[in-house]
């Protein structure tokens, strides 16, 4: 039971990251200045607690089902999944960070800029997620 709730969670990470990346960041980038420095703070601390959230119940869920089966496997996929947290700290919050002083400032046309480097960053929690439902697929075949 508790791997399928794993899996699900993985999913759910792949999901939600997929929906982050190629609905919400083409509609931000197509707004103008001011509705993009408005829409950006709210969205990415949603998109951020959603995200974590998921990554960490996904992780809680396969660390469970090794204990209880004893396969190297879920730990290993717990472990990719979890890895989305220290990747969104070193690679994702620098740049949300200097987004946020960016327009703070009312330098919304540069954040534009970062704003894209950022969707190519978050890319990477689509493959850290991938990686993890594959090995929860694999462990539950």
């Amino acid at each position: 039971m508790t791997g399928s709730l794993a899996l699900a969670a993985a999913g759910g990470l792949v999901g939600a990251a997929f929906y982050v990346n190629y609905v919400e960041q083409p509609a931000r980038l197509a707004l103008d200045d001011e509705a993009l420095a408005k829409e950006w703070e709210p969205s990415d601390h949603r998109g951020f607690v959603v995200l974590a959230g998921l990554a960490l119940l996904s992780a809680l869920f396969g660390f469970a089902t090794y204990r209880e089966l004893d396969d190297i496997r879920w730990l290993f996929g717990a472990l990719v999944v979890i890895a989305s947290w220290p990747y969104t700290y070193v690679a994702i919050v620098p740049l949300n960070n200097r987004i946020l002083a960016l327009i703070e400032s009312g330098a919304v046309h540069e954040a534009r800029a970062v704003i894209k480097l950022w969707g190519l960053l978050e890319l990477g929690l689509i493959g850290i997620g991938l990686v993890g439902v594959l090995i929860y697929a694999w462990a539950a075949g």
